[in-house]
Parts: structure tokens; sequence; C-alpha cells
């Protein structure tokens, strides 16, 4: 892929991530599913080279990069067929909000670690009945006495949180009460792992990954004060700010498993001969392999974007361009890994190519964090100033 738009640094940087993604590969992945273990020779690797923190400040202990960088260490990793789905939680998501809104005690507590990869936290907003609404979320915190020491005790239940048990500490999105108004107000806690109260309970799902999906029951967990990140009455502007570095790495780990698979399906159809010509001469073969090409190409221009924006500190345009751009790396990176099984015919089936557990893993792109009705809910109310239907 080209990277003229990029800096020689980022250049440098994604040619180092390659290097060391080829080195596992796509058969690393597929045995650390196969085995139930998880991603940590990987992920202990990437983490000691600097590109897990390359997104968080370097004083404590991070790269002093943006989202920029770290969307291309995933891609990446992607694109070799080996992508670290925690990157999109725990430095993406969860230190960019405590980087950008934590109090000094927990910048010290958790950034050092999650830029050196020894801690990992997970994130939980979905609900069982909320979906992609967030105003319904019913997890809510309350006070146990009164001032500003007194404990939190957060009560409610979240799903499809990934990697609940190799993370250190959950990042929770919950409501509490507004002592004025008496509405709930969103805010954000850090829950460790073993907090009595804080149960969890493992999905059984059809899609084959390292990174487990949970259930969390949050039956009266009891949290010290400073469990709340943040402002109390900062929590959606504390919310956004997590949750476009979680579109923009999303968009990330499809445009790399899109690549990846067309790579697979480029270098089949180059070598494969079925009558006098290899099959890649075929306008039926190599027009769709170049429409999915163009069409990541134009996905990552906008999660470049989007990145940027980002970075620059521009939450509202950097939501915008977020959300277009985890769209459209989500439907692109669909759209290669069925054209590249279908390029190799039976061969895209078995498991010497790697291709066919994309076709599950594919849709994660398009379903998670949110849906792509969602996104285009968002982009005809926010962009075009069409009215709601809800």
């Amino acid at each position: 892929m080209s990277t003229v738009l990029e800096t020689e640094e980022h250049q440098a940087l994604r040619a180092a991530v390659a290097a060391l993604g080829k080195r596992y590969g796509r058969d690393y992945m597929t045995t650390v599913i196969r085995e139930g273990s998880h991603t940590g020779e990987l992920w202990a690797e990437a983490a000691k080279l600097g590109y897990l923190g390359v997104n968080l400040p370097e004083e404590y202990g991070g790269g002093g990069g943006g989202m920029a960088e770290l969307s291309i260490v995933l891609e990446e990793l992607g694109a070799a067929g080996s992508p670290l789905l925690m990157m999109i939680v725990s430095p993406a998501i969860c230190g960019t909000v405590i980087a950008r809104f934590g109090t000094e005690e927990q910048k010290q507590k958790w950034l050092p670690g999650l830029a050196d990869g020894s801690l990992t936290m997970a994130f939980g907003i979905t609900e069982p009945d909320a979906g992609s609404n967030s105003h319904r979320i019913t997890t809510t915190a309350r006070r146990d006495g009164t001032g500003p020491d007194a404990d939190w005790l957060l009560t409610g239940r979240k799903v499809f949180v990934s990697g609940v048990d190799i993370a250190d500490a959950t990042l929770i999105v919950g409501r509490a009460e507004d002592a004025r108004s008496g509405s709930l107000k969103p805010c954000l806690f850090i829950v460790p792992r073993e907090a009595p109260g804080f149960g969890r309970n493992q999905i059984d799902m059809e899609l084959h990954a390292p990174e487990k999906q949970f259930e969390l029951v949050l039956d009266d967990v009891r949290l010290p004060a400073d469990a709340l990140v943040g402002d109390e009455d900062a929590g959606l502007l504390q919310l956004f700010a997590g949750l476009n570095p979680e579109r923009i790495m999303t968009a990330a780990f499809g445009i790399g498993m899109g690549r990846f698979a067309l790579s697979k399906a480029v270098e089949y159809a180059r070598t494969r001969q079925v009558w006098k010509a290899p099959i890649g001469s075929h306008q039926a073969i190599a027009h769709p392999l170049a429409t999915a090409h163009i069409d990541l190409e134009l996905s990552r221009l906008m999660m470049q974007k989007a990145a940027r924006l980002y970075d620059d500190g521009d939450d509202v345009g950097a939501g915008e361009a977020a959300n277009m751009a985890k769209y459209a790396a989500g439907e692109a990176c669909v759209k290669a890994v069925d054209q590249a099984v279908h390029t190799l015919g039976g061969n895209g089936l078995t498991r010497e190519y790697g291709l066919a557990s994309l076709i599950t893993a594919s849709r994660v792109a398009r379903i998670a964090p949110v849906s792509r009705e969602m996104i285009l809910n968002y982009v005809s109310h926010q962009t075009l100033g069409l009215p709601k239907s809800y």
C-alpha cells in the first residue's frame, strides 16, 4: 500500500511493525486459537519494542504519539495475520481516557503498565437491554455515605466485554445520580478484576479468537472514591473521548484483516493456473480484487483523517471521521475477505490458507463496537441534519 502521505517516522514504524508481524503471522494466531491460549508472546514483544504504548504520554512511559501511530501498529499486525484486539481496548480506549481525564494518581498507577504491557484493561459499556443506546445504560453507581471520600457501590450487567479474564481491571461505564438535578449522568469507574461482587461468565461464541467475550455481573461492587475517572460532571465528554479512538482502531483492525486476505488472494491468483494463464489474468478475478484494494485504500485515508483530527484535539470532527472510517473499513474488510475466499475456491476454506476463519471474524468490523446502521444514523443526523426516527 502507498505511504506517501505519511511522515518518514510513520513509514519507519509501519515497516518495523510489519517485520514483527511477519515473524508471528497467521499460523501463530491460529495455533493460539486452537489451543485456547492467549497472544502473550506477541503482546509482550510488541510492548517491549514500545508499540503498545506509542500513543501514551512520554512522562508515563509511552511513546508520546497518538492514534495515528497506534492505528499503524494494529493495522500492520493485522496485515500480517496476527492482530491484537486488546490494543483497541487497553491502550486506545482506557489509556486515552486515563491520560486525558484521570487524576495524577490514576495516571501514575495505570499508564506506565498500559504502556509497557505489564497491565491490561478491559472496557465495559454494552448492556443486554441497552444495545447501542448509551442513554439506556442501567449500571448505576451510588455513594455509600456523604462527602467526596465516600465509597461507590456499583450495580449492573455488561455483555460482550473482551479480555476480562486477562485484564487487571475493567473500565466500566455506569451512571450516577446528579445531586442537583436527580438525573443520572454517565461516569467511568476502574474496577479491579478481583473486586468482591464483580462476577464474569464467558459467552459461548461461534467466533474463534484469542480474546474471549464475557458477561459481567456487578453486585454492589464497592469501590473507593478514587475509582471514578476524572470529573463526575464530565462523564459524557470522557466517554466519547474513548469511543473515537475505539472506532479509529476498529477501522485499523478491519483494514489490516482485509489487507491480509487480499494479499493471500493476489498471491494465489498470480500463480494458480487452470488453463493457459494464471487466473489473475482474467478480469472476473482481477477486477474484484482491484476493487477490494481501492476500498481498503479509501478506508485507510478516512482512518488517517480521523486519527489526525483526534490527535489535533478536534473531538467533534474526529467523531464524524472516526464513524465514517469504521463504517468504510468494516465494509471493505468483509468484501475483501469474501473475494479472497472466492478467488481461492475450495482452497479458501482450508486451514492451510487461513482465510476461512476470517469469514466470521470480518463481520466483527461491521457489528462492533457499533453497528453500521447506527453509524448511518449518526451521519444522517449529525452530518446531514436529517430528523431522527427515534
